[in-house]
């Protein structure tokens, strides 16, 4: 079993910038990817990045490419979503994802656990 914890959301105003953390803890001896989702209100959840733990790859969505950037501490096992220049749009609830095969890191139904989420809410 797997636990996640996220950390780093609130309340911004246009172009403002925050940094999500999430970190993981428990089973987690084999990490493939860690991810971030979010999902505003009324709204399905929609991909927003993900890493791959090895290698280190990076996956975005086409929405916030150029103004996040995912990244990983191995020894802490813990992933960090940076986002700047935030847009009204990017109001949402982030939730952190944990994959431990190989998956297609834009596709929620691909990761085994998830965080409770974290709530993001930029004003214009």
């Amino acid at each position: 079993q797997v636990q996640l914890v996220e950390s780093g959301g609130g309340s911004v105003q246009a172009g403002g910038s925050l940094r999500l953390s999430c970190a993981a803890s428990g089973g987690t001896s084999s990490t493939y990817a860690m991810g971030w989702f979010r999902q505003a209100p009324g709204k399905g959840r929609e991909f927003v990045a993900a890493i791959i733990w090895s290698y280190g790859t990076t996956y975005y969505a086409d929405s916030v490419k150029g103004r996040a950037t995912i990244s990983r501490d191995n020894a802490k096992k813990t992933v960090y979503l940076q986002m700047n220049s935030l847009k009204p749009e990017d109001t949402a609830t982030y939730y952190c994802a944990y994959g431990s095969r190989r998956l297609l890191p834009r596709s929620s139904g691909e990761y085994d656990y998830w965080g409770q989420g974290t709530q993001v809410t930029v004003s214009s």
